[in-house]
Formats: C-alpha cells, sequence, structure tokens
C-alpha cells in the first residue's frame, strides 16, 4: 500500500526545527505583552463572504488563492488567507470595538493557493498585530516601534529596511484610480499579462508590479503624491516626524500599495534583501473604513502581518539564532545497572531535579542500553552533562555527574543561570540528603 504524504505546499515542522519557531514566538510573545497588546485566537475557517467583502473580490487572494468548499448545509466557507478580517469580525461580534480601544495580536496558520517556493507555502504561518479606535499618527508610529524592536531582539536589525507610503482618502484613490486607468490604457498591449488583467478591476495593484517593462511605462504615469488629500499628506508628516523622533530609518516608496483593498493612509513594509525574492518580511498599515465595511460602526484601526516560516529563514540564514535554542537537552539522565530498584531510584531523581531546575530540559534514559550506548544517546540530544546512575551509585545513594560539552547558559525559570559542573553535582548531593 502506497504511503499517504502532505499535500504539496502544507509542510511538517519537525522537532530539530520547532525550537527556532519556539524562540522566535516566544520573543514575540514578550514583545506584544510589553507593549500592552493582548492575545486573541480566531477559527481557521470563516464564512467566504467575510474575505470577499474585506480583501476585495478582484484580489489575487479572493480570485485565484482562497480555499473555499461548500460544508453539508451548503454554506461557502473558506481556510483563512489572512488574519485581520476574521480578528476585525470576531471584535465587532464580541463587543469590542464601538466607542474602545483594543491592542490585539495572534499567530496561527494561514492558507493561499499558490505555487509554493522557499519562504512561501500554501499552509503558512503568520503573527498579526492590530489596533482599534486610535486616528492619529502615534499609534502608527507605536506599531512600526514595535517591529523595529522585534528586529533588534533577534538580531536581523541591520538587515532589514522600512518603506513607507500614504494611499490617502477614498476618495484621493479613486481620483488617482480614474488618472492611472486613463494614463495606462495607452499602453495596455505592452503591460505584463497580469496588470493588463487589473487594468480596470484593480489598477493600484499595477504599481508594483514585478515587469521591468511595466515599470518603466511607470516612470512616466501621474504621480500618486498630487493627489493625496490634505488631511492624510498631514497625517503621513506627523508619522514621520515621530519616526524621526525615535531614530527609526525609512525609505518613501511611492509605489508601494500592499495587495488588500482595505488599506488606505499609511502602508509599509519590512524588506531584506537576505533572501532572494521573498524580500517581505513585515507588511501593514491602517484601514480605517474595514469594520464599517463589514458591518460595524466606523472605528480607525492599524495592523501588520509577519510571516513566520520567513521569519525564520532570515534568522537561520543570517545565523542569529542563540546556541541555547539548539540544544536538545540540558542533562541527560543516564541508568546502568542490574539492581531491581535502580529505575524507581532514577527516576524520584530525575523528578526531584526537574522541580529543582524549572526550564531546564531533563531528560530520562528509559528502555535500557548499556553505559556506552547511552552516553551516545546524550551526546546525540546534545546534552551539557549527562547524570549517571549505575548500580554503585544507587547503593551509595549517590550520582555521578560528566561534563559533556563546555558549561553554557541554561534557562532556569524567568532568568538565565549558569550551572557549572561543581554546582549541578553540589545540588544533586543536597538534594539526595
Amino acid at each position: 500500500m502506497a504511503k499517504i504524504q502532505a499535500i504539496r505546499g502544507m509542510n511538517d515542522i519537525l522537532p530539530a526545527d520547532t525550537p527556532v519557531w519556539q524562540y522566535l514566538e516566544e520573543t514575540v510573545r514578550k514583545l506584544v505583552s510589553s507593549y500592552g497588546f493582548s492575545e486573541i485566537r480566531m477559527p481557521t475557517v470563516e464564512k467566504t463572504e467575510l474575505f470577499k467583502r474585506s480583501i476585495g473580490e478582484v484580489t489575487d487572494i479572493v480570485e485565484k488563492e482562497m480555499y473555499t468548499f461548500e460544508d453539508r448545509n451548503g454554506d461557502s466557507l473558506t481556510l483563512r488567507p489572512e488574519g485581520t478580517a476574521g480578528c476585525v469580525r470576531a471584535a465587532e461580534e464580541h463587543g469590542l470595538l464601538y466607542n474602545q480601544i483594543q491592542r490585539l495580536w495572534y499567530t496561527g496558520p494561514m492558507f493561499r493557493h499558490e505555487r509554493p517556493q522557499k519562504g512561501r507555502y500554501r499552509q503558512f504561518h503568520q503573527i498579526g498585530v492590530e489596533a482599534f479606535g486610535m486616528n492619529g499618527p502615534d499609534i502608527d508610529a507605536e506599531v512600526i516601534c514595535l517591529t523595529a524592536r522585534l528586529w533588534e531582539a533577534l538580531g536581523v536589525a541591520d538587515s532589514v529596511e522600512l518603506q513607507i507610503n500614504s494611499l490617502g482618502s477614498a476618495a484621493a484613490r479613486q481620483t488617482y484610480r480614474e488618472a492611472l486607468i486613463a494614463y495606462l490604457s495607452g499602453y495596455k498591449d505592452q503591460l505584463d499579462e497580469d496588470s493588463q488583467r487589473r487594468l480596470d478591476s484593480n489598477p493600484l495593484r499595477i504599481l508594483d508590479s514585478k515587469s521591468a517593462q511595466t515599470q518603466e511605462i511607470l516612470n512616466s504615469a501621474p504621480d500618486f503624491q498630487d493627489f493625496i488629500d490634505a488631511e492624510s499628506r498631514q497625517h503621513f508628516n506627523e508619522l514621520l516626524s515621530l519616526l524621526d523622533a525615535v531614530g527609526i530609518k525609512y525609505k518613501i516608496n511611492p509605489r508601494l500599495v500592499r495587495g488588500l483593498d482595505y488599506y488606505g493612509k499609511t502602508v509599509f513594509e519590512w524588506v531584506t534583501e537576505s533572501l532572494g525574492s521573498q524580500g517581505t518580511v513585515c507588511a501593514g498599515g491602517r484601514y480605517d473604513g474595514l469594520v464599517e465595511q463589514l458591518g460595524g460602526k466606523p472605528t480607525p484601526a492599524v495592523g501588520f502581518a509577519m510571516g513566520v516560516e520567513r521569519l525564520v529563514l532570515l534568522i537561520t540564514t543570517l545565523a542569529r539564532v542563540p546556541d541555547y535554542v539548539n540544544a536538545f537537552s540540558d542533562v541527560y539522565v543516564i541508568v546502568a545497572g542490574a539492581n531491581a530498584g535502580l529505575p524507581a531510584y532514577s527516576l524520584s531523581i530525575t523528578e526531584v531535579l526537574r522541580k529543582a531546575l524549572p526550564g531546564c530540559r531533563i531528560v530520562l534514559n528509559c528502555g535500557g542500553g548499556s553505559l556506552k550506548s547511552q552516553m551516545k544517546k546524550a551526546d546525540k540530544e546534545n546534552a551539557a552533562y549527562a547524570v549517571i546512575i549505575g548500580d554503585d551509585e544507587y547503593s551509595d545513594k549517590n550520582v555521578s555527574v560528566k561534563s559533556m560539552r563546555k558549561d553554557r547558559l541554561l534557562p532556569g525559570g524567568d532568568m538565565q543561570m549558569k550551572i557549572e559542573k561543581s554546582a549541578l553535582a553540589g545540588l544533586l548531593q543536597s538534594l539526595l540528603k
């Protein structure tokens, strides 16, 4: 019988890789909490209409990439392709938005049916941050500061660049849309295939076309900045002043538009040249009209999303993962002897050791084996220390401690503590008294 394999583009994350994921997720979790954001968890499946109304029916996501199906009741359901729409739906449904300020964040899998490639998969994971109820550029600046602080914490601040733009008001975008269509219509046959398709339905997306020929045509197109309304321009200028005040460098990219219909005013992306063509590691902006668009009261909002796979790829490519993250175990307990009381004694010692060293990864050898074979297992586990319990140790109510690697920092609760061989041996001796 043939083996069943995973669906193309939907990948398993194996034990050798999960420590890096956990390190990234925990770094984010602590950071967003320090900024006052609370976690929200939404369903993976939503009504299809939610994404059609929010993302836009003429976007690539809705037209070509969503996993949509009918359930047994005939309702059209979709695996979520992004998190903002579901977050807005949940917050509005549970009365969290009207006349309130909310700072929310979430993480989880998203789904898009597109050609899998390195850093881009059909099931991928995102971390999202959404802030509701605040009109001014100060909250835009704060969420950008949060991302900048994350790059510092991950050690990649020197490898990412902030690109930023303003899309103005809905009225300004409509006026510019008409001018852009009028200009590009004269070059329709010279545009790439995607841009030809978008010309009448979503022309702003043509601005970030990857086609060199299309970009050359755009060089003489109407300038979006000439159409932005005064209020949006003031908002953008104040945002830039705030970023200047905290020393965050940025590049104004007038062709940055984002691929989702709900964005207006501020849009931004953090990009890197360290991952080849998959250069965007974080993107977001302001979407003041989305809550009302989905049936709620007018509510200002701003947020961003980060691809976890891409961030994992970035920190591993740049070798910015701390050594302790890849340590499979801190202590490996070896049980080698024939005495009938040895298993119970070893288990008791291991449990007491775990209680005394919270946060350390302590592995007890199970299933027997020779001392030599268990030492090999300890080495394969990348253990810092082996605690050896044999017949002699059992008789003497003692243990032996062997250093497997150079002393290193081990996690201990909320702090880092350095456990040297002598200190570990002393701890064990005190526990045995």
